[in-house]
């Protein structure tokens, strides 16, 4: 009988969090088939808690350990849209702590579940808020810490050991499986510590590798970029989840990101669906607007050169949205035949949007939509939209109270109408509009246009 060889065990570690980091780099074929550079994909699924999260939430936490902030049998509290929690947990489970994490109700159902399944305490707070309101999940999670006892916060925004993790490890890896050959870096900005700690680390090594940034409309990286101002009027409610900002995270280093590329929810959406039926990896949102900035961008990328993008996060965490084809023909953004949105502007079917400020009115409102002869009309703060009035729900209230006339309009205005891409088909918009939405607003991303659309505008097409 022949003996046995000895050989060195592998892939044996303490715990469940010395299986993090070294994911696999995935070559992508069919759906950048347009792209003359070769793209890699950094498939961060593998991670144990399925995103690239890990990496910087054990980081936090063992830098909190080191600097006294977070002690024995604390509490962990953080605002998470989900992976970085997750992250979270998982170390505090194998270290001892508890966690108490808030989100917003944007999230998906299977994250905040996920949470709750490794022993979290999990919050929901509204998305359509500023950051600085008390409902927000930012202002939340702050309140939290000052009222537990023994609480560390995480704040994966501001804590630059978010981006260190990404410099010590996201990056280095990254610059040996492509043997630094590297050119371009393409990432989904949320927090700003992937594509800022791994950009850093990679730019050291090559000066000349281009740093692209994938943003999303309703947030403000991309403007801030160019311009140097925090526009808040450019902020409203989007779908997309882990990637855009309405402030500005100190782990987001400008100088590192040299372009940022805007996604819409619509395209973010269908290409988070594509990447898993044109390459069999199964991955979540912020890797469908990553391949579609990508795809944005491919003028940039030439033959011979090497392109690696970052895959977040698995896309079990999204089998109630865009896995899901009810959620994505509520959404609009099944593809469909038959005419658009777009055809109903380019016909001129529907006219520019025309709101009313929050402080006018109830008269004045009133006064507009006869004027334009209008049944509802979007209300406006700092040309935000955040309501809407209808004339039979203004009508209503004027009946009960005739005083009500010399009220603000934002005493009796009703929920804002939701936003839809131009390119939602018209089949697909005919169930949104109900009584308790009768319009919708129709948002032409690279245009920076809005139109109102309503019930009989869709009559008219069908």
């Amino acid at each position: 009988m022949t003996a046995m060889s000895v050989t060195t065990p592998r892939n044996v570690h303490d715990s469940i969090l010395g299986t993090i980091g070294w994911t696999p780099m995935i070559r992508l074929h069919r759906i950048v088939r347009d792209v003359p550079a070769a793209v890699y994909a950094k498939v961060e699924t593998f991670n144990p808690g399925h995103s690239i999260k890990d990496r910087m939430a054990v980081k936090m936490i063992e830098d909190a350990e080191r600097q006294g902030l977070l002690k024995p049998g604390g509490t962990i509290i953080e605002g998470t849209s989900g992976n970085t929690g997750m992250g979270l947990a998982m170390a505090a489970i194998v270290k001892g702590y508890k966690c108490i994490f808030t989100t917003t109700d944007k999230q998906s159902r299977e994250k905040v579940d996920a949470l709750r399944a490794f022993g979290a305490e999990v919050i929901v707070c509204p998305t359509d808020v500023d950051p600085e309101d008390p409902r927000s999940y930012y202002s939340v999670s702050s309140r939290l810490v000052a009222e537990t006892p023994n609480a560390w916060k995480a704040n994966q925004y501001d804590n630059l050991s978010n981006s260190q993790a990404h410099y010590e490890s996201t990056g280095p890896e990254i610059w040996e499986q492509t043997d630094g050959k590297i050119d371009h870096l393409v990432v989904g900005v949320g927090t700003g510590g992937t594509i800022c700690g791994a950009g850093r680390y990679l730019r050291e090594r090559k000066p000349g590798i281009r740093v692209w940034g994938i943003d999303t409309y309703g947030s403000v990286f991309k403007k801030y970029k160019e311009t140097g101002i925090l526009d808040k009027h450019e902020i409203y409610p989007y779908v997309t989840e882990g990637i855009g900002e309405d402030f500005l995270p100190q782990n987001v280093d400008m100088s590192v990101v040299d372009h940022f590329e805007k996604v819409t929810d619509r395209d973010a959406a269908i290409y988070t669906r594509e990447i898993v039926k044109a390459e069999g990896i199964w991955v979540g949102n912020s890797a469908g607007s990553a391949i579609a900035g990508l795809l944005q961008l491919k003028d940039n990328f030439k033959a011979g050169e090497t392109v690696v993008v970052i895959f977040h996060d698995h896309g079990t965490r999204y089998l109630g949205k865009m896995f899901n084809p009810d959620w994505m023909r509520r959404m609009g953004y099944e593809t469909v035949g038959g005419p658009t949105a777009r055809d109903l502007v380019l016909n001129k079917t529907v006219a520019d949007i025309v709101g009313v400020e929050v402080t006018a009115t109830v008269r004045q409102a009133i006064a507009r939509m006869n004027e334009n002869d209008f049944s509802q009309i979007p209300v406006t703060q700092e040309k935000r939209i955040v309501g809407s009035l209808s004339a039979s729900h203004a009508y209503h209230c004027v009946v009960n109270d005739p005083s009500i006339t010399s009220q603000p309009v934002r005493s009796i205005m009703q929920k804002a109408f939701p936003y839809v891409d131009i390119e939602t088909p018209v089949g697909l918009l005919a169930p949104m509009i109900t009584p308790e939405n009768p319009a919708v607003l129709v948002r032409d991303f690279p245009a920076d246009k809005t139109y109102v659309l309503t019930g009989y505008d869709v009559m008219q097409a069908i």
